[in-house]
């Protein structure tokens, strides 16, 4: 069910406050949402789980027959309820909120549809169990909820009563569609990535079974190596003869991937803003990049040759997440000497990834918490530092463990970026329509950039230089990744373009291509779009306000809105926020 799965992906960031803290107006939306959140949480509660739904611990992904269609039926049942209400809300607030919902709602309905249309139900088995494993067997969840785990794992590997192994019935799902006409198959490179990753999976469970030691799990977790080689075998003859070489979605299936983003832009217009960006970044970085040069007296000022130079200053292994956590803790100085904006109660916490984290998500991230009824609960900013290949070894990175990078990294995954972004929720407020629900890569990755740009002016010249590196980076992805997908340049000279022009190791930018072609079609281009929309929001508050115009009230303003739409983010500021400011 790709597309439920997409939102999930992206639903990590859910908050619900309890009824005693939330206003009037925020108490009825959430209850506006309660109904979607059962619909998602019955169909993959591996999400619930991982926003903090202890009721459905024990439950795993539903992969029964007809899946796609009971979501429908499901999903336009509560849309239903959700406009009959919207006919009879007089709050403006709650009204936004139920269009919110709407939104979404029919969004999903549509992508359901068109993904059931055209692609193969292929999953990545081993993925999925790491996954909904993971959501449990962590720090910070408490003992009697990572006991769950154990009788999740036996529901997947159907050792208990009543359960079917998710291998089998991920073939059945499969196998009933592989005859219909003009199906496509998963992408090849995709499919060998997984296969190789799979040891790293059944690896990685293990060790969070005897991290946590929880007894009694041998049955299982043996059941679970083996139904796993299994489902690769059958992988290796069923599915591999129909997976295809060429990545590109069809017109309508790429286009309903960009919606879903948050993209509201022909992705041809995205492109050309892009460009003009690309080329604007790298004047930047070439005079940044001379002054480095100088000082260093290094033979090239060219930016790409010193941008190497300082990748090879690269940290002890022993020292990479302590030099991160020196260079947060200047950053959180940073925010409050420049008044940048209001920094969270509760400390942030970093770490690297495991294997089989690594192989879940090659790139670094951020973990929010369980945000249903945080109890203190932080999200932990994860590094990762290779991309696993498809023969199941994996290349390592330069790109994260130099000082330069660790600024922007920290800015971007930490604070003023995601981690403040989470917490902030947690700590003042947002109605779940605002939060999960209008949640999406536009909004989330376009304020980690900002938070990029709050933080650079104040770092040295090394940590600037790799700064612009990672927002031209942003710029070639709404650069290549719609390229790629309109069939208009070539992966190899995508390849080439991230090593040469943006200056990332081979590990890195096969990562991004991979993120383009299989891993996240159209995810990519957010992060410049979401920027640029924050930007384009900030240079008209300023030219409005002039002298009255205050960085750490607007910053404020926009972090306690939750994940607004652009224009809905737009809309509140220029009524509620300028008007506000004026009068003082």
């Amino acid at each position: 069910m790709p597309q439920l799965r997409k939102l999930v992906a992206a639903t990590l960031l859910v908050l619900a406050l309890p009824a005693t803290a939330a206003s009037d107006w925020i108490a009825r939306s959430n209850e506006n949402a309660q109904p979607l959140l059962k619909v998602l949480s019955e169909f993959s509660p591996e999400f619930a789980t991982s926003v903090g739904l202890a009721e459905y611990d024990q439950a795993v992904t539903d992969l029964k027959p007809e899946v796609n269609e009971r979501f429908r039926k499901t999903a336009t049942e509560a849309l239903a309820a959700l406009k009959a209400k919207r006919q009879s809300e007089t709050d403006v607030r709650v009204q936004q909120d139920l269009d919110i919902l709407i939104d979404t709602t029919e969004r999903q309905i549509a992508s359901s549809e068109i993904n059931q249309k055209y692609l193969l139900p292929y999953t990545d088995i081993g993925q999925a169990i790491f996954q909904g494993e993971f959501a449990l067997l962590q720090d910070d969840m408490p003992p009697k909820r990572r006991a769950a785990a154990l009788v999740r794992l036996k529901r997947y590997v159907g050792l208990e009563s009543g359960y079917t192994p998710v291998t089998e019935l991920a073939k059945a799902r499969f196998t009933e569609q592989l005859g219909k006409p003009g199906m496509l198959g998963p992408v090849k490179a995709q499919v060998e990535q997984a296969l190789g990753n799979t040891p790293r999976y059944v690896e990685g469970i293990r060790q969070l079974y005897a991290k946590y030691k929880i007894k009694g799990a041998d049955k299982a977790l043996d059941a679970l190596e083996t139904q796993l080689k299994d489902y690769d075998n059958w992988v290796r003859t069923t599915v591999i003869p129909v997976s295809r070489e060429d990545f590109r979605l069809p017109p309508d299936l790429y286009a309903d991937n960009l919606r879903n983003v948050g993209l509201d832009i022909p992705p041809e217009v995205l492109v050309k803003k892009a460009r003009l960006a690309f080329s604007e970044i790298r004047n930047e970085m070439q005079s940044i990049a001379s002054q480095i040069a100088a000082q260093r007296k290094l033979p090239s000022s060219n930016y790409r040759d010193v941008i190497k130079v300082l990748k090879k200053e690269q940290l002890p292994p022993d020292k990479v997440e302590a030099t991160y956590h020196e260079v947060i803790g200047q950053i959180e100085e940073i925010i409050r000497r420049e008044k940048i904006i209001s920094l969270p109660s509760r400390p942030m916490i970093m770490r690297m990834a495991s294997d089989a984290e690594t192989a879940a998500q090659p790139a670094p991230h951020m973990d929010p918490p369980a945000l249903i009824n945080n109890k203190g609960e932080r999200g932990t900013f994860v590094l990762t530092a290779g991309n696993p290949s498809t023969d199941g070894k994996s290349e390592g990175y330069d790109d994260f463990s130099h000082k330069g990078a660790t600024w922007t990294l920290s800015a971007h995954e930490g604070r003023p970026g995601h981690e403040l972004q989470f917490t902030a929720m947690v700590e003042r407020g947002v109605s779940l329509p605002r939060s999960l629900f209008a949640f999406n890569s536009v909004n989330v990755e376009g304020w980690a950039l900002y938070a990029e740009a709050e933080t650079k002016p104040y770092e040295p010249l090394e940590g600037q230089l790799f700064a612009l590196q990672a927002r031209l980076q942003r710029a070639a992805r709404a650069i290549l990744d719609p390229m790629l997908n309109l069939g208009q340049i070539t992966p190899e000279r995508g390849l080439e373009v991230l090593m040469v022009d943006v200056g990332l190791s081979r590990a890195m930018a096969q990562q991004e291509i991979d993120r383009y072609t299989f891993r996240a079609p159209g995810q990519a281009t957010a992060y410049f779009y979401g920027y640029t929309r924050l930007m384009e929001l900030r240079a008209e508050t300023e030219i409005a306000l002039g002298d009255k115009f205050d960085r750490l009230a607007f910053n404020d303003f926009l972090i306690n809105q939750g994940l607004l739409p652009p224009d809905l983010l737009a809309r509140a500021v220029r009524e509620e926020f300028i008007p506000a400011q004026q009068k003082k």
